[in-house]
C-alpha cells in the first residue's frame, strides 16, 4: 500500500497536482499497517490517516471513523493511536460518520470532556443535534457545554480575525 501510494504521489507531483485522497480500500490497508507498522513509518502512517482521508460521508471516511470509533470506545487497541488521539482525529472529520461516536462519548467518564471539545467545532450534526440536546436535558454537563458553545458561535468566534 505504501509503495503504491508513494508512486501515486510522485506521478501527481510530476504533473504539478496534489495526490488524490485515500479511498476506502487504501484506508483499510492503512489501518492494517497502523496495527503492524513497518519500521520507521509510524509518523507517515499517522499523517496519512490524519490528512489524506477525506472528511464527511464517503466510503473512506466510513472506514476511518469505524477504526477510530473502535479505538475511542476501547473495543480495540493500537500502539500508535490511543483513545484520546482517536477522539481528536474523529473531531477533525467535520461531520458524518464521526458524530455518533462523539455524541456517545459525552457519557464516557474519561473522554466526555474531550468529545465535547471536538463537538463544539463540529457543525454538520444533522439529526444528532437532538441527541446532544436530549443528553443536555438529562443533565449531561458536557452536552450542555456543547449546546452553549454552538449558541455562542464559538466555532466562528474562536477563529483568527479576517484581515
Amino acid at each position: 500500500m505504501l509503495e503504491a501510494y508513494r508512486q501515486h504521489v510522485a506521478e501527481r507531483a510530476t504533473q504539478g497536482i496534489p495526490p488524490k485522497p485515500l479511498n476506502a480500500e487504501q484506508v483499510a490497508g492503512l489501518i492494517e499497517l497502523l496495527n503492524k507498522p513497518p519500521a520507521g513509518e509510524a509518523d507517515f502512517l499517522i499523517d496519512l490517516l490524519t490528512n489524506r482521508v477525506p472528511p464527511g460521508v464517503d466510503e473512506a471516511a466510513y472506514v476511518k471513523a469505524g477504526f477510530l470509533s473502535a479505538l475511542a470506545k476501547s473495543e480495540t487497541t493500537n500502539n500508535l493511536i490511543n483513545a484520546e488521539h482517536a477522539v481528536r482525529l474523529l473531531g477533525n472529520m467535520l461531520g458524518g460518520y464521526n458524530i455518533e461516536t462523539l455524541v456517545q462519548l459525552l457519557d464516557d467518564e474519561s473522554l466526555a470532556e474531550l468529545a465535547a471539545e471536538q463537538l463544539k467545532g463540529t457543525l454538520l450534526m444533522f439529526d444528532a443535534f437532538h441527541d446532544v440536546a436530549e443528553k443536555a436535558k438529562s443533565g449531561n454537563s458536557f452536552a450542555h457545554s456543547v449546546l452553549e458553545s454552538w449558541a455562542n458561535a464559538e466555532w466562528f468566534t474562536s477563529r483568527e480575525a479576517v484581515p
